[in-house]
């Protein structure tokens, strides 16, 4: 079976509004390809395979077939086999993973992986419904304003009825986040100013539950993209120079209600049994454990998706994530640095560009080009990416690439 070459990669600004700059998908979609493709240095004529990621455009802008739309606006890419990819949040992931296998089974030997998402085409409240559609409609959250605040509520609450749980945690992990995204230049909230991590109604008002506002991640537009090839293209071009090579993967899927999954304890001492083993399968599939990992971009959705995964990762006992928190281990410095790129929280959530963005993040860590957000000596970073509350979930991890 051929590894898997990330050649390169491109993010947009997510602190962009580009319904107000009078933009569209198509925009979104031109700058995305060109760039991917030009940080990876081949020309889209080279491309063979696209998969797109995206979770709500028709919601939000009434455009659906994405898949088509790299071909609509790039004339290189007319005739290429592309599909698109849904999985709430975890979109990027699962286009990820649909590309590799392409390149696996030897179809195909270069694909280029696109995430995009508009979520700024209208008010907040009615982008909040939007993506409640990720949930399982007409079932769960009826009494909710707010629907992924809501249910991230409530897992935190059991989670505190398990284990115990410090609010004072989830706030200094959104304080941790949002450090980081000041040093990275396309982060969308990397100018915010006079941010409180406090139980402060006024300055940090609750939004669900225990919830708060800077708990939350942002509604973003934006895209990220990477270039995906096989060993076969790296003997063709011996010239070429991947920035990382994929090394494992984990992927899983549970029911959609929040209660199925809160439900499972029989199978063992994690809140989320499917989501340790999204993540063990890609670090055995990597043949590396955690301490030979040097750092994880995982899906802060809310302070508490990040709590819940720490544990999730084997870097604490079950139910003591707290303990990475207060001992700096997650922090730039730590024994595992998580999202030096401000993640999700304070870098942005443009849903379904989100697990793709991830892996960029990732790759430029092992090759150096993380710039201010860079982890010393990094070699080997993984991901964590996840759809609804918790349903799809899709684990990477990358090393530095071989000369």
């Amino acid at each position: 079976m051929t590894s898997i070459w990330m050649l390169g990669g491109y993010q947009t600004d997510f602190a962009r509004n580009w319904h107000r700059e009078g933009r569209d998908f198509a925009d979104l979609t031109t700058e995305a390809v060109t760039e991917t493709c030009a940080a990876a240095g081949i020309g889209p004529d080279a491309v063979e395979v696209i998969h797109v990621a995206n979770a709500f455009g028709q919601l939000f802008t009434g455009q659906g077939h994405l898949g088509a739309m790299p071909a609509t606006v790039i004339d290189d890419l007319w005739g290429i086999p592309a599909t698109r990819h849904e999985a709430a949040c975890a979109s990027g992931g699962t286009a990820l993973l649909a590309a590799m296998a392409d390149l696996e089974a030897g179809r195909y030997d270069v694909a280029l992986v696109l995430g995009v998402e508009l979520e700024k085409t209208v008010p907040g409240d009615q982008a909040a419904a939007y993506l409640g559609a990720a949930a399982w409609t007409g079932h769960e959250g009826e009494q909710a304003k707010y629907m992924w605040p809501f249910m991230f509520a409530e897992m935190a609450d059991e989670y505190d009825r398990r284990y115990g749980l410090d609010d004072a945690h989830l706030r200094r992990i959104g304080e941790i986040n949002f450090a980081n995204a000041r040093v990275n230049p396309k982060a969308q909230t990397r100018n915010w100013t006079e941010l409180s991590f406090t139980d402060d109604d006024a300055r940090n008002p609750l939004v669900e539950g225990r919830l708060r506002r800077l708990d939350c991640s942002q509604i973003t537009d934006g895209a990220a993209g990477v270039i995906l090839v096989s060993d076969r293209y790296r003997t063709a071009h011996p010239q070429a120079a991947p920035w990382a090579q994929v090394t494992g993967w984990g992927h899983t899927t549970a029911g959609l209600s929040l209660e199925s999954k809160l439900g499972r304890r029989h199978e063992g001492p994690y809140l989320l049994p499917h989501l340790r083993k999204a993540i063990t399968d890609a670090m055995s599939r990597a043949r590396v454990e955690l301490n030979d990992v040097d750092g994880m971009e995982i899906h802060d959705c809310f302070s508490m998706s990040e709590y819940l995964t720490i544990d999730h990762l084997g870097l604490t006992e079950p139910g003591r994530s707290y303990q990475a928190v207060d001992n700096g281990d997650i922090e730039r410095d730590g024994r595992l640095p998580i999202n030096p790129s401000g993640g999700l929280l304070g870098g942005g959530h443009p849903v379904g560009a989100s697990g793709i963005r991830m892996l960029l993040d990732a790759a430029a860590q092992v090759s150096g080009r993380a710039g201010e957000t860079q982890v010393e000596n990094a070699s080997t970073f993984g991901t964590v990416n996840f759809g609804g509350s918790t349903a799809t979930c899709v684990a990477l991890v990358c090393t530095s690439a071989a000369p």
